[in-house]
This record gives structure tokens, C-alpha cells and sequence, in this order.
């Protein structure tokens, strides 16, 4: 059995190993430039969480009555569908100030390393004449 390198072609493991380590520095420090927050449900200018709650209070509701009903299970489908999307869609995103070095320094890290792994997949045989 005879090893291959980076997806299956000749040679080219020095350059993904090389490629990956600098793609995840490049995508930790931007991910460390960023802030996450919260956001509040809106409909209409009111809070709206309560109402998003209704389909899965009622499916939660029927199942405890009757486990085999169908509209229930729906219903709760739904509701976590609902409150998962609302979680999703009430986020905000912030990226932190920094300086442009070290946005250029945390770009040229993660698409380098991208392009590494691009290129190491490429074979990498000797070129016959």
C-alpha cells in the first residue's frame, strides 16, 4: 500500500500541514476580533418572544394529552424551529477596533493558509518531457 499525499496526489503534505496551521491562526484571531450580542424580539414595535412561544407551549401541551398526536408533535416542531430562528435572527455582530496591520497581518494568515491548502492538493509528480 503506498501513501499518497494531500487528497490523494503525490507530495504536497508539507504545504496542507503548513496551509492548515496558518488557516486556523488566521480564523482564530478573527474570530477573537469579533463580539456577539443579543438582540431583542420585535414585531410591530412590541416584545414578541412570549408570542413565539405559543405553537410550542400548545404542541407541549397536546403531547402530554395524547403522545401519538400528530398536530402536537407539529406544533412543537415548529415552536423550537420558531425560537431557534429567532435566537439566530436577533443576533449582532460586532467586529472590534484593531489596527490595519493586524487586519492585514489576520487576512493575509487565513486566505495564505487557504491557498496553501488550495495548492497542495494539486499533484505534485514529476513533469514528464
Amino acid at each position: 500500500m503506498t501513501m499518497s499525499g494531500a487528497g490523494g496526489t503525490p507530495g504536497g503534505i508539507g504545504q496542507f500541514l503548513l496551509g492548515f496551521a496558518l488557516a486556523v491562526a488566521g480564523g482564530w484571531l478573527l474570530m477573537n476580533q469579533v463580539v456577539v450580542s443579543g438582540g431583542s424580539w420585535g414585531l410591530w414595535g412590541y416584545n414578541s418572544f412570549g408570542l413565539s412561544l405559543l405553537p410550542f407551549i400548545l404542541g407541549t401541551g397536546m403531547i402530554f394529552f395524547n403522545g401519538r398526536s400528530v398536530l402536537g408533535w407539529l406544533l412543537l416542531l415548529a415552536g423550537l424551529a420558531i425560537i431557534f430562528a429567532g435566537v439566530i435572527v436577533n443576533l449582532r455582530v460586532y467586529f472590534l477596533s484593531t489596527s490595519l496591520f493586524n487586519t492585514l497581518a489576520i487576512l493575509v494568515l487565513l486566505f495564505g493558509g487557504i491557498g496553501l491548502i488550495a495548492r497542495s492538493l494539486k499533484s505534485h509528480g514529476t513533469v514528464a518531457r
